[in-house]
């Protein structure tokens, strides 16, 4: 048995295919097949079921993968000792972000990377919140900048912000000359939603949970729009297509200024509203967190990170410690 074949099963495992599991761990499929072979003879176990065009981990199979990509990390934990050694923040940092995180996070939280630890890259990834838990589960990436809740995984969390919501509608809609909106008076209108899996979606259901219903049938075409990210969303919020909520750090600086100090954009046709509630309750917001992997050693890399982002203006929210 070898760090290798421990490596290639994780691989199968993760892709459910050898072919792409071969491309991940630059070897020919025909290595990786030979590899993986030689490690159920030796256990004298089946680790995967393989059928026509699919790969699926036997029951048995599951609990080894998992004690291989443990076995892996405690190989690697290794390697990054000796090298705290030297530098504890020498090494590529690989950050999964979510969707609705990244495009308004990153590019300010990359510049003060660079400039604060250079001798550290990052390695971005943007993704869903259930395929960051996953990668992080399986060790491809290093740590994740996600919004709570998600499932309890034994994950080790440091809380960064809490970013409040805010509706945006088009400027020409009678609730633009409000000062703030309701979630009450959301309710009779055309609410324009992402799609499926992402967070912010579930958020804004929370907020307006009228609109779980128009997912799963007729009406729902007609009343809701499902959009792919936040920034297609507010190009129909512009064109007077409905309305949506948004998190703060997604709206443009300007776009909360007023009269001739704001710039021609297509922003200009959307009003962005606080929410406030007649019964006083407290605005909705999402908490957005760093996670990683308890069994990951470099310590000073996640506290680098969280320096980072709190070295970023982050306009709106409430920073956490």
């Amino acid at each position: 048995m070898t760090l290798t074949e421990l490596k290639y099963i994780v691989a199968v495992a993760r892709e459910k295919h050898f072919g792409r599991a071969a491309d991940a761990c630059y070897v020919s499929q025909p290595t990786l097949s030979v590899a993986v072979k030689k490690l159920e003879d030796e256990l004298e176990i089946k680790l995967f079921e393989r059928s026509a065009g699919d790969v699926s981990v036997t029951a048995l199979g599951e609990d080894i993968v998992r004690q291989a990509q443990s076995v892996l990390e405690q190989a690697a934990a290794i390697k990054e000792i000796a090298k705290r050694g030297k530098d504890p923040l020498a090494g590529v940092l690989t950050l999964g972000v979510i969707y609705t995180v990244g495009p308004y996070l990153l590019p300010e939280l990359v510049r003060h990377a660079i400039a604060r630890t250079p001798q550290m890259p990052l390695m971005l990834q943007e993704n869903f919140t259930t395929r960051l838990l996953e990668m992080l589960r399986t060790g491809e990436i290093d740590c994740a900048i996600m919004a709570e809740p998600f499932p309890d995984t034994g994950l080790a969390m440091a809380p960064l912000y809490d970013e409040p919501f805010l509706a945006a509608v088009p400027s020409s809609h009678p609730l633009a000359e409000q000062a703030s909106v309701s979630a009450s008076q959301l309710k009779s209108e055309t609410m324009l939603l992402l799609g499926t899996g992402h967070c912010f979606r579930d958020h804004v259901l929370e907020v307006c949970p009228e609109f779980a219903r128009y997912a799963s049938n007729a009406e729902g075409i007609r009343r809701t729009f499902e959009g792919s990210s936040l920034e297609t969303i507010k190009h129909m919020v512009s064109a007077g297509m409905g309305v949506t909520l948004v998190p703060r750090l997604s709206v443009p600086r300007d776009a909360l200024l007023t009269g001739t100090r704001r710039r021609k954009s297509d922003d200009n046709h959307i009003r962005y509203l606080p929410i406030a509630e007649d019964d006083g309750s407290a605005p909705p917001m999402r908490r957005v967190v760093l996670a990683w992997r308890r069994s990951f050693t470099r310590y000073e890399a996640i506290a680098a990170l969280r320096n980072a982002v709190y070295a970023c203006e982050l306009p709106g929210v409430t920073r956490l410690s």
